[in-house]
């Protein structure tokens, strides 16, 4: 019987090691499963916490419904009658700017009217289709990207908050093409974003002509979803069905290969041999493994850094809260000086994220433009948080549960010559025959991203074994 180990026991690691189990089963292929964690629990940077009535989220607070890997592996875990989606609230989305906030339109009359960006601003952005092409040879960073395209403002008040909420990043240091590869493919194929809109739209419209189901040309969309219990009931139920093929509370210290096989040094559960190794680990974790077997290997891996986070949620009775709350949340645009990156309303979302005449907000602080606030005392940085929720939300009210939670390192940063660096790093990968990689650190941070890449790396891995 062949034997697979998979380092980490995230949502990238659970979801892997399920995905391979089930596939092997059904190619009639012997395989042993063994997932390590060094943590005692599962589950990584996915986590909801049910105290006093609020389900505050640890990190994500779900995904989007517009792809179809995660509803498939909910569906084959057979909990997809426990999904809950979120209300029309998430689809509304604000800007803090200029001492007020502002709802991002959502088409051309209401990007008119909107005072988020101003005149010469919106002239600029509709200037789009005469920008010049992209620079030969270069991975544009997305600032210089959204400069060339859309102009300053923009880049401040649309682009700076998008990148803050998916990667709390710096867009002055972030790769387009890694960051946001449909944008750049659209650019390459039809010379504009405006263009591709245009062309996309005609193409929908065509396909419906056709009795065809089409997607939305117009950007991402899909609808927030989540489970009632938390995003942390998808991790559980990976973990408990895994059963004893997980091992909990076991590090890896080293991976190595030896006498045709690789052997992985753990931390209280022995030395293990396997035929083939799943490393869905951090890429810093993954290097420090990887060290002794591949040290240029271990070295690319070292060079993707990741951004600080602390997540702060804060439950208030609701009618010390004078907003509406009628939203998703708000992100703050570039250069206000405030200490949040934003806030969502998770309980405008979800209702049952707050118990019964209360509501609860979750705002995130540091990223890669403040990391120092991930080091602030609790009780300094909830005052920042206050600060913020003060001015922006006109919430003086002292709130009646706190939780701080704080990620040294929360989120990979895919910098100008990250696809290099993914390029060299999969050269060398080859030539290691049964050994593989997976997660956030490589192409997309969310958690669609993670289970899409586990399917892939899941067909890698099969066609080795049966080779």
């Amino acid at each position: 019987m062949k034997q697979a180990i998979i380092i980490g026991g995230g949502i990238s690691g659970l979801s892997t090691a399920w995905l391979l189990r089930r596939q092997a089963q059904e190619s009639g292929i012997p395989l042993q499963i063994t997932l390590l964690e060094k943590e005692p629990r599962l589950g990584g940077k996915i986590r909801s916490i049910r105290d006093n009535g609020f389900v505050c989220e640890w990190g994500p607070n779900g995904f989007l419904d517009n792809k179809p890997q995660t509803l498939e592996l909910c569906r084959a875990l057979g909990i997809e009658d426990r999904l809950h989606k979120s209300n029309d609230n998430a689809r509304k989305r604000f800007i803090y700017s200029a001492g007020e906030l502002h709802r991002l339109p959502e088409d051309g009359p209401s990007f008119l009217k909107s005072k988020l960006l101003s005149w010469p601003g919106k002239l600029r952005l509709l200037g789009e289709p005469f920008a010049p092409p992209p620079p030969d040879g270069l991975d544009e960073t997305l600032a210089d990207f959204a400069r060339r395209r859309l102009g300053q403002e923009a880049l401040d008040k649309l682009i700076g908050p998008m990148v803050s909420g998916i990667f709390a990043g710096n867009p002055e240091t972030m790769s387009l093409k890694s960051c946001f590869p449909r944008i750049a493919q659209l650019e390459r194929e039809y010379g504009g974003l405006f263009k591709a809109m245009l062309r996309l739209a005609k193409k929908k419209r065509q396909e419906q002509a056709q009795g065809k189901v089409v997607a939305s040309a117009a950007g991402p969309g899909g609808t927030l979803t989540s489970f009632r219990e938390g995003i942390q009931f998808l991790t559980d139920t990976l973990r408990e069905q895994l059963g004893e093929s997980v091992r909990a509370s076991c590090g890896v210290q080293t991976v190595a290969f030896a006498e045709g096989c690789y052997r992985v040094e753990t931390d209280g559960c022995g030395s293990l041999t396997a035929d083939l190794v799943i490393m869905a680990s951090p890429a810093y974790a993954a290097a420090g493994m990887l060290a002794p077997l591949d040290p240029a290997m271990a070295a690319l891996l070292e060079q993707i850094p990741y951004a600080s986070l602390s997540v702060i949620c804060c439950g208030y009775e609701r009618q010390r809260v004078s907003h509406p709350l009628d939203g998703f949340g708000y992100l703050n645009a570039r250069g206000e000086g405030r200490s949040t990156l934003g806030t969502l309303w998770d309980s405008s979302m979800f209702e049952n994220r707050a118990p019964e005449g209360k509501v609860l907000l979750r705002s995130m602080a540091g990223g890669a433009c403040l990391p120092e606030l991930v080091n602030l005392p609790d009780g300094l940085l909830l005052s920042r948080v206050q600060d913020d929720l003060r001015l922006i939300m006109g919430i003086d009210a002292e709130p009646d549960f706190v939780r701080i939670f704080k990620h040294q390192q929360a989120i990979p940063q895919y910098l100008s010559g990250h696809g290099e660096r993914l390029a060299a790093l999969e050269a060398l990968t080859a030539t290691h025959p049964g050994l593989f990689m997976t997660g956030n650190a490589f192409r997309g941070v969310g958690l669609n991203d993670c289970v899409a890449s586990s399917h892939l790396t899941v067909e890698r891995a099969l066609t080795f074994l049966q080779g």
